[in-house]
């Protein structure tokens, strides 16, 4: 089986991990929160790989950073959506510092990458 080159990294692999992660934390909040914080957290956690995997897709260096940057901004809006689910008591302390770490390594590594998309240019 061919593997595309998004697959191959690091970044889009934890970004899958996270996913599932906030799948899982995200199934036992209140039923009312389906349609409102637990499906944009959802969507917005996915959209850190297919960021990346869209990146990969494209021709110069230039617009590779582009999506990747578009990744970075929406790993920011998931740890926004898991402080308010923190503080709303959605999910436990240890969860949330949990889930932190991981974007915080997400992050770092989105910069990193960014960084080397940039510097091909």
């Amino acid at each position: 089986m061919y593997i595309f080159s998004f697959e191959k990294l690091e970044v889009w692999k934890e970004a899958t991990k996270l996913s599932k992660d906030v799948y899982k934390v995200t199934s036992s909040f209140p039923s009312d929160e389906k349609f409102g914080l637990v499906s944009q957290i959802r969507r917005a956690t996915n959209s850190i790989g297919a960021n990346l995997a869209e990146g990969t897709s494209r021709i110069t260096n230039k617009d590779k950073a582009h999506f990747t940057t578009i990744a970075f901004s929406t790993t920011m809006e998931v740890l926004n959506h898991l402080i308010l689910s923190k503080e709303l008591e959605f999910i436990s302390e240890e969860e949330y510092l949990n889930l932190r770490e991981r974007i915080y390594k997400i992050s770092n590594m989105l910069n990193a990458l960014r960084k080397s998309q940039l510097k091909k240019e």
